[in-house]
């Protein structure tokens, strides 16, 4: 995709509405680029599973959550941009590079951080999905390292899920135990455990806590 944009862009003009309709297609594309190719999958992912775990229904809201995850995506891939800045956008303002040549130098800073995050196996299966041999990690293609990112976002984004669920679910279980020895098998257990993991959540800063981990778990 990154090589299609950087040839249609090397043309003069559009010369065709053919033209037209691929640069539309290219743009419409890239929020989900922009998604799928930066930390907030992961992001996203954990504090959707976090809410699960919580028993919190739909708190809090997915706005938030997502407000919540864009800012820290802003804040995980701030050294990304401001070098995509410094070496491509900037000097393509400067007319210092053709439109080709600043996707070509913006898309390097993009994949070294991907690369940074994607496991050697998921390359290697992706690979062997588009029937290519299996790269150097310095020489993958975009359209292998793209899904082998996705996947190892879900990948580290699950396993941090089941390190957050395991202490609520400890919670849960030991409520529905009290519960069923004391013979209250009206009352449910989510009406007592749910104010004692919002305490536990709070007196431990849970917050504080994971978005600490979110971002440690960026190299």
């Amino acid at each position: 995709m990154i090589d299609a944009a950087g040839a249609l862009l090397a043309s003069p003009k559009l010369a065709s509405p053919v033209d037209l309709l691929l640069w539309f297609f290219f743009l419409a594309l890239v929020p989900v680029l922009a998604i799928t190719v930066t930390s907030f999958t992961r992001i996203v992912v954990v504090l959707g599973l976090l809410r699960a775990a919580l028993s919190t229904a739909a708190i809090p809201p997915n706005s938030v959550i997502v407000a919540l995850a864009l800012m820290l995506t802003a804040a995980i891939m701030a050294p990304t941009f401001h070098r995509i800045d410094r070496e491509a956008i900037t000097p393509y303002m400067l007319h210092r590079l053709s439109p080709a040549a600043a996707i070509e130098r913006g898309a390097q800073p993009l994949q070294a951080f991907m690369l940074r995050q994607t496991r050697g196996a998921d390359i290697a299966a992706f690979s062997r999905i588009a029937k290519m041999s299996r790269p150097s990690r310095s020489r993958v293609s975009f359209s292998v390292l793209a899904p082998a990112f996705l996947m190892s976002e879900l990948r580290a984004a699950f396993a941090m899920g089941f390190a957050l669920a395991l202490p609520f679910a400890v919670i849960d279980i030991v409520v529905a135990t009290a519960l069923m020895s004391l013979g209250m098998f009206m009352v449910s257990p989510a009406t007592i455990s749910l104010p004692l993991k919002l305490l536990l959540f709070v007196v431990a800063d849970g917050w504080t806590l994971v978005i600490g981990a979110l971002v440690a778990s960026y190299r």
